[in-house]
């Protein structure tokens, strides 16, 4: 791979190369994804989705909005200071291309702006709920209807591809979705592949998937713009990361192993001695002992070891990422950013105690079994209407409920793969307030 592709400007429909030189300095292209990402109504969601806590009514707890914006942050400090080193090394994409360090912040801070916009309600759970339902529940009854491919997207249901069908998918009056450069998009894309086979090797682009069937041909693109490496064997499809989005993926490990910690002093699940004693562990290279001591209560304890975690772990990932920058354009470095630095022993530690007391927590677990629930509830009603559409067999309730739909839901494709896709794709932009007033109103309490 060579930068000068990676740095693409590209977007969906354009018919002439867009030159670096001649952009706008007011209105870079790079920046315009950013702000595309956080004007869509799918952006806005995330302010009611669950990060840790699912339903929380505590104003402290991080969000997914809140976590989004924050990441994308920490990945334009990332960006910026990779991209200066990398002028540095190939001075050329400044001298005859025109790129800046701050494109690469850019670009960088777009994509991590977006890494969630695509998750369903209730966090992670919410993922696997809509696969339970196709794996295990009434779901079943479409597999022989589908492609092996089309409904292991189903099964294994991913935000990450959904996240990239959100950013990428045309309807009327919105062609190519946001139309972000092919550069974000490619640094977006954790995980370069299709859904099957699962987890071919170890690299960790291969970790889980990145696409859907419905967004191959856009994913392929993207892919041919950038010069990704193709890796797939036979007719299966997979490629090289993108570099930047091992930043993106720092950014967000970053931030949900400090910051999900964080939450978890607030919330009384994790005792702050004990937790103050990890983080410091983490910091006590960089850390002013005098001031430190200085401060007089928790919150503000805690927002300075949190800042100086954050500001190590940058360093530690830039570090990592120019060591190996070689190896990465050649496909040749199989882990995360965090998984080589010098602190991987302290951030597993942080993270098995927040699995323990966070993520695992009797709050968190009954909140998500409610999100089971209601998401099961749902689409055993959407897909039931899905199926009874394509065999012209439409109930009053059936019609009822395609009323009910948003007009931006496409339930018209000639084929049941791409209508299930639009019902799951529904549900995965509701909110976690919204999803449970829709399901007390197909339950009759809600009216």
């Amino acid at each position: 791979m060579n930068w000068e592709q990676l740095l693409s400007l590209k977007r969906f429909g354009d018919t002439n190369k867009r030159l670096r030189k001649e952009q706008d300095e007011t209105r870079l292209g790079f920046e315009v994804d950013y702000d595309r990402v956080i004007f869509s109504s799918e952006f806005r969601s995330l302010q009611d989705k669950t990060q840790v806590i699912p339903l929380s009514k505590i104003d402290f707890v991080h969000t997914r909005l809140t976590h989004s914006l924050e990441v994308s942050v920490v990945a334009r400090t990332l960006g910026r200071k990779v991209g200066a080193k990398l002028l540095e090394k190939y001075p050329h994409l400044n001298t005859v291309h025109g790129y800046q360090a701050n494109d690469f912040g850019a670009i960088v801070a777009a994509a991590a702006l977006a890494h969630d916009i695509g998750n369903p309600p209730f966090g992670h759970s919410g993922e696997k709920a809509i696969g339970e339902f196709f794996k295990n529940g009434k779901g079943t009854n479409f597999k022989s209807f589908l492609t092996d491919k089309e409904y292991q997207d189903l099964c294994d249901f991913e935000g990450n591809a959904n996240g990239f069908k959100i950013l990428t998918e045309s309807r009327q009056g919105r062609e190519g979705g946001l139309r972000l450069s092919y550069a974000t998009l490619g640094a977006f894309i954790k995980y370069p592949k299709e859904s099957l086979p699962k987890k071919p090797t170890a690299h960790i682009a291969d970790k889980k998937y990145g696409f859907f069937q419905s967004e191959k041909e856009v994913f392929l693109d993207v892919a041919k713009e950038l010069g990704l490496i193709s890796t797939g064997k036979d007719d299966n499809v997979s490629f090289s990361r993108h570099p930047l989005a091992y930043l993106v993926e720092a950014a967000d490990d970053i931030c949900y192993t400090i910051i999900d910690f964080e939450d978890g002093i607030n919330l009384g699940l994790i005792q702050e001695e004990y937790a103050l004693e990890y983080l410091i562990k983490l910091v006590k290279t960089n850390i002013n002992t005098k001031k430190y001591q200085n401060l007089s209560n928790t919150q503000d304890r805690l927002s300075y070891l949190r800042a100086l975690a954050i500001n190590t772990l940058i360093n530690e990932a830039v570090e990592v990422f120019l060591d190996n920058e070689t190896s990465i354009l050649k496909n040749n470095f199989p882990h995360a950013l965090l998984d080589k630095c010098a602190y991987e022993a302290q951030i597993n530690d942080i993270i098995a105690i927040s699995i323990k007391n966070i993520y695992q927590s009797k709050e968190v677990i009954d909140k998500e079994i409610v999100g089971y629930e209601v998401i099961n509830k749902l689409l055993h009603v959407y897909t039931k209407t899905v199926q009874n559409k394509v065999e012209g067999d439409l109930t009053n309730f059936d019609k009822l409920i395609l009323r009910s739909l948003p007009e931006t839901v496409n339930l018209n494709h000639d084929d049941l793969y791409n209508n299930l896709m639009s019902i799951c794709n529904y549900i995965s932009k509701l909110s976690d307030g919204k999803i449970k007033e829709t399901y007390l109103k197909l339950m009759g309490q809600n009216v």
